[in-house]
């Protein structure tokens, strides 16, 4: 089961009145396990930032300047998100945005269930909580102090630890069975397949008076002991 866990920033709230996706992070995730795949791409608007877009994600305008704009990357992410679903906390935000975008570059939008929406699910699950992402941290426990401001790419990994609590956690197999190629294509691999033995033994680590320990123990079992 492959799934994009996605973030994005913008220069506003709107899409209809003006405003325009900067950055995208997606972090990608098999069988509920991330696969250290990314996706991350700043854009150029092509318009001012708003300042309270700044306040959130620091991008100033003088840095998207020389960024590709939207449809120069419209095909590696399409390509990226293809035939997952995605992960997003306050979904509507992001996929009003990203089909905005996608219309006004002609390409079709993406549907709306394939959206998995992490704020819903914490709502649902801990109704009259906090459900922002950094209540969930500190509920979880997971370490978010590098996330001064916004950024894409970190929310994004932020957000995969997090949705892996709110459903329960990893699965029991750690994706040990699933090999993702240098082209972002993952396969399942053999569920018989086994480690192959050690070109050497490993050190023992049994101290020599732990050694005589044990020794003693045995022999003070007598002959009678069945193992």
């Amino acid at each position: 089961m492959r799934e994009i866990v996605l973030d994005t920033e913008t220069t506003g709230l709107d899409p209809f009145q003006g405003d325009r996706i900067v950055e995208i992070g997606a972090v990608e995730l098999y069988n509920h396990v991330p696969t250290g795949q990314t996706y991350h791409q700043y854009i150029n608007p092509q318009r001012a930032m708003s300042a309270e877009a700044f306040e959130v994600h620091g991008l100033e305008d003088e840095f998207l300047a020389d960024k590709p704009v939207f449809a120069e990357i419209v095909q590696d992410f399409l390509t990226f998100v293809s035939g997952a679903k995605l992960i997003i906390h306050n979904a509507a935000f992001d996929m009003k945005f990203i089909n905005a975008e996608l219309g006004w570059v002609d390409r079709p939008a993406l549907p709306h269930d394939v959206a998995i929406d992490t704020l819903d699910i914490a709502r649902r699950r801990f109704p009259g909580s906090p459900a922002s992402l950094d209540a969930l941290c500190r509920r979880f426990g997971i370490d978010n102090s590098s996330r001064t401001l916004h950024g894409a790419l970190l929310d994004s990994e932020i957000l995969a630890e997090v949705y892996l609590e709110l459903i329960g956690g990893r699965q029991p197999d750690f994706a040990l069975s699933a090999h993702t190629h240098a082209d972002g294509q993952t396969e399942v691999a053999n569920e018989n397949w086994q480690a192959p033995p050690r070109p050497s033994a490993l050190p023992a680590r049994l101290t020599d008076q732990e050694k005589k320990a044990h020794a003693d123990f045995v022999k003070g079992l007598g002959t009678d002991t069945l193992w």
